[in-house]
């Protein structure tokens, strides 16, 4: 007899995956990037450069140092946020992460109970509404538009809320490149946000994990920058979607106190050194290149993904992104994008449908987001294509 370890396994789990199997030849899913941009030449150049000078830090926990992140690293990104997001930060209020996924999990830890109450983007980020989800938490979608959320709509919600005694413990939004329409929220928008929630008393939660890959208009201050020292935006990046996510290094940006309860809570003895170190031997002397030479390898890819949706899928809208590694598309009334999602599974097509990146599913049933950051031109071509030809047959037989 073999023992059944999974009847041991507690109420409430997540379903488990089923075997692992290759990717799809038409995969349009996840953060996957350009592997043509990944700079290994000279990360490997990074690596065994700083691995000569401190490898024997590696001995001990943390290398030795503070329990935050190697320091040289959050250097970095506190020059780089000051270059690029107009953002004064101190060292000390930096904390390193396993990818952004550890963050988003440390912040809704700190914050969240079941019951409680957050405000999101009616189309974001599929991750955390799967988290706030599993934690029994109530959420709802502000509207947006071409420049992001709605401030009337955000004012709307929150004195409805009010009148029933509810205070949202955080607003998560994705400012600049959003996930998943692409639209950069501007300035004076920022502001009006900003206004809203401090009338009411409710924190932010910045996710800017794609504002690096911006190529159409200025990079605007991040709302940690515009709140100036206010203490209402927890602030989020990731390295993820600039250098490589298999690198797993993200980073939290918070006043001190609120870094230090976060640290208590990320009890996994330190995210991964080598790549800590290895980045903050590359970037200062690369990023930005690298960036710049990624960005047009992206913008192409965008192009070409643009073109092909206009020509196979022309009965839905889209609007080209200002930056990352998404095209969002909104398809007539009706249409449920989940229903032909297994038809485009079996004829090697994976997307996602927007009911899964939406606050509310009915809203997002007819969208659906298309990552153009790992195939190229060809295979863009031939698998929109054939995206089409199932779309279309699911049309005829709905």
């Amino acid at each position: 007899m073999s023992f059944d370890m999974t009847a041991a396994f507690r109420d409430g789990l997540p379903a488990a995956p089923g075997r692992w199997q290759e990717p799809p030849e038409y995969s349009f899913v996840g953060g996957n990037n350009d592997a043509e941009s990944i700079p290994f030449g000279s990360l490997a150049e990074a690596a065994v450069s700083v691995l000569k000078r401190e490898g024997r830090a590696l001995a001990t926990y943390n290398l030795g140092g503070s329990p935050l992140g190697y320091l040289p690293l959050r250097q970095f990104v506190v020059d780089a946020l000051g270059t690029r997001a107009s953002m004064t930060v101190d060292p000390d209020e930096v904390l390193l992460t396993s990818g952004s996924l550890q963050a988003l999990d440390l912040v809704n830890e700190a914050l969240l109970s079941p019951g409680d109450t957050v405000l999101i983007e009616q189309a974001t980020y599929g991750g955390m509404v799967s988290r706030l989800q599993r934690l029994g938490v109530t959420y709802i979608g502000v509207d947006l538009d071409d420049d992001g959320i709605d401030p009337l709509h955000l004012r709307k919600i929150l004195t409805d809320l009010a009148s029933e005694g509810i205070t949202p413990k955080y607003l998560y939004t994705i400012p600049t490149v959003q996930n998943p329409t692409g639209t950069v929220m501007p300035l004076e928008r920022r502001r009006q946000v900003l206004e809203v929630v401090r009338a009411f008393g409710v924190p932010v939660f910045e996710d800017d994990c794609y504002a690096d890959l911006l190529w159409e208009g200025d990079r605007p201050p991040s709302l940690r920058a515009l709140d100036d020292g206010g203490g209402q935006v927890i602030y989020c990046g990731s390295f993820s979607k600039t250098i490589a996510p298999a690198l797993r290094v993200g980073y939290l940006v918070a006043d001190q106190p609120v870094i230090r309860q976060l640290l208590a809570l990320k009890t996994d003895a330190g995210s991964g050194a080598l790549e800590q170190l290895t980045l903050a031997e590359f970037a200062p002397t690369h990023f930005d290149a690298h960036v710049e030479r990624l960005m047009a390898a992206l913008k192409a890819k965008c192009d070409a993904m643009m073109a092909a949706v206009a020509r196979e899928l022309p009965d839905a809208e889209v609007r080209a992104p200002h930056g990352g590694i998404y095209i969002w598309l909104t398809f007539p009334e009706g249409v449920d994008t989940g229903s032909f999602a297994g038809a485009a599974a079996d004829a090697g097509i994976e997307f996602n449908p927007g009911a899964g990146w939406s606050a509310d599913p009915a809203w997002g049933a007819r969208r659906l987001r298309l990552c153009f950051g790992q195939a190229d031109a060809a295979t863009i071509d031939a698998g929109v294509a054939a995206l089409g030809r199932v779309y279309r047959q699911a049309r005829m037989t709905s």
